[in-house]
């Protein structure tokens, strides 16, 4: 059993990256700082082995954060008790007393990859009340070594146990389903159930002693500090786009800007950036191909160069020529099927160039611009 449940905790995290390659196509987080929260719960948590045990009381405390709308990971403290009902076959003596009703304080820590079924399956909305969230992960609690057997008999046969002493770490996996009900951006009450194995506190007294499964059920509420904050990739380029269209005109005197405007009316330059190793232009880039085949439609007699570009700092030389090639390609491209006359364009591939406006990211990029 504990196999399986540690498979499942890896087939958990599996998940979670999988739709986090897919969200990061939308969304991201900007800083480092944001999205990260605090959760507290409080419920109940029993034993399994054999039936249900008493139940007890169970806390805990949470440090997260959430790296895109549809995962995030935590680290989860709790504890506080556990209990075992008398076992069938074994026999716990003190004061000759049966192994009945025992609570034991124990402490656990969780680690835990989240997976929001609701924003995989439905897409991030700000304004959803409910999310329903996966997480598992492997888990760890300190207790004492609860019992062992004495190698001895009791009078109807069955095995006599005694404490043991000192404090064991146990180790095991964990995997829960979770309700968050939305209070505000900053604000959620949940409702989780978690379901662990790990081998049982208690020692040879628990008829599961290796692999001992137990149940919880908690409500709490996490706060995320400063509110959720998840940006549009294409919000980070069109960014970018202006640090670089800035840069450009830096550049370039004003006096010259006026005079290429007198000699070819609506002539411009622009940018279209991609993703690293990417050559397909984003929807924010052609807006700006759109853009420029009507200014160069509009002026015939005019020459257009289409450069591309890649990031020297990433990639081999003859990969980053290559890119540069793929990238200028696309953009002619687009440019001749908006209608735009291809004798007026010419291909130019750069390969990778050392920075051209400060930062080697704003590199992978084709430039669009008059010849004189």
């Amino acid at each position: 059993m504990k196999i399986k449940f540690l498979a499942l905790s890896v087939i958990m995290a599996s998940a979670s990256v999988f739709a986090n390659a897919q969200e990061t196509e939308n969304y991201y987080t900007k800083k480092a700082t944001d999205n990260i929260f605090f959760g507290f719960g409080i419920g109940g948590m029993t034993v399994i082995n054999g039936g249900v045990n008493s139940p007890t009381l169970n806390l805990n405390i949470q440090l997260g954060k959430y790296i895109t709308p549809t995962w995030g990971i935590r680290a989860e403290i709790s504890g506080l008790w556990q209990s075992l009902d008398e076992q069938d076959n074994n026999w716990f003596v003190t004061n000759e007393e049966r192994y009945s009703n025992h609570c034991k304080m124990f402490g656990e820590l969780n680690f835990d990859a989240m997976l929001n079924i609701t924003n995989w399956i439905g897409g991030y909305n700000p304004d959803r009340a409910f999310d329903l969230y996966l997480f598992a992960g492997p888990t760890l609690n300190l207790a004492s070594k609860g019992t062992e057997f004495t190698g001895e008999l009791a009078g109807d046969g069955s095995a006599l146990l005694k404490d043991a002493d000192g404090v064991k770490v146990h180790i095991g996996a964990t995997a829960g389903l979770g309700l968050a009900y939305n209070l505000s951006n900053k604000w959620a009450i949940n409702l989780e159930g978690r379901f662990g194995v790990t081998p049982s506190i208690f020692g040879d007294a628990s008829d599961c002693r290796k692999a001992e499964a137990t149940g919880r059920l908690t409500l709490g509420a996490t706060y995320t500090f400063g509110g959720k904050k998840f940006a549009k990739v294409g919000d980070c380029n069109r960014v970018v786009e202006k640090v670089v269209e800035k840069e450009i005109i830096k550049e370039v005197p004003v006096e010259v800007v006026k005079e290429v405007i007198k000699e070819v009316p609506g002539a411009a330059s622009a940018a279209i950036f991609f993703k690293i190793g990417k050559s397909v232009i984003s929807p924010e880039g052609m807006v700006n191909v759109k853009l420029m085949a009507k200014v160069i439609k509009d002026n015939p007699n005019a020459k257009y160069k289409v450069a591309g570009f890649a990031d020297k700092a990433t990639g081999t030389v003859q990969g980053n020529q290559t890119l540069s090639e793929k990238r200028a390609q696309a953009v002619y491209d687009a440019l001749v099927a908006e209608g735009v006359n291809p004798s007026q364009l010419e291909k130019v591939a750069m390969g990778g160039t050392d920075p051209m406006f400060e930062k080697g990211y704003l590199n992978r990029v084709v430039i669009l611009e008059v010849q004189k």
